[in-house]
């Protein structure tokens, strides 16, 4: 038998990679199918309220109920909070830690904002009677309305916990990974909201 041969048969089994388990297109092209998932449910609500939304059971309507003033003001605070947050990943890419976390805690108050005024309209809207159990058109009003503002709070929730992960690990690539994620989130809020303003209030109101 050759010295290559005895090598050979003494060589170990590997039953592991040393190489990174996680690769970040992976957790990408992950997000982005989870992403698909909450647009397919979000296009469920959507539909949901096309059909029940001229249903008032002898109750308001849109223009009885809404205060567009309130909406766009509500709607500047989430469509701000996508600046801010654009200017955080800016940040993110200048390796600067401290102006990311002061760009990621502008944004949370602009979410938060976003929240207190929605909060505020759902409180109204039933003291004044039009709870969801109301009309058809107001319980699809707060469901879709509602899956949105749980989505931002989630959204709020992840912001924190990233700020609290970068101030003390930094920008290493995991939490630039997770930062990316959550972009990605907090713009997709962006676009649904744009959705609801268009189609639940203006078109409630004037259509």
């Amino acid at each position: 038998m050759s010295a290559t041969q005895v090598q050979n048969t003494d060589e170990k089994p590997v039953f592991y990679l040393k190489e990174e388990h996680h690769p970040e297109n992976s957790t990408m092209l992950g997000f982005w199918l989870y992403l698909m998932s909450d647009c397919l449910i979000f296009a469920v609500l959507f539909a949901t309220h096309g059909v029940l939304g001229r249903s008032y059971a002898a109750g308001p309507s849109p223009a009885d109920l809404f205060d567009l003033n309130l909406v766009a003001i509500n709607t500047a605070m989430l469509l701000l909070s996508s600046i801010t947050y654009g200017f955080a990943m800016l940040q993110m890419e200048r390796n600067a830690k401290m102006e990311t976390l002061v760009w990621l805690g502008i944004t949370g108050v602009f979410g938060a904002a976003f929240l207190g005024l929605e909060l505020y309209e759902f409180y109204h809207l039933i003291l004044e009677g039009a709870g969801p159990t109301r009309s058809a058109f107001l319980s699809s009003f707060f469901t879709l309305v509602g899956t949105h503002g749980l989505h931002v709070t989630f959204g709020m929730i992840w912001l924190i916990t990233l700020m609290v992960q970068v101030r003390r690990y930094g920008l290493n690539p995991e939490n630039r990974r997770r930062l990316m994620c959550l972009s990605m989130f907090w713009h997709f809020l962006d676009v649904i909201w744009i959705g609801v303003f268009s189609f639940v209030y203006l078109l409630g109101v004037l259509g």
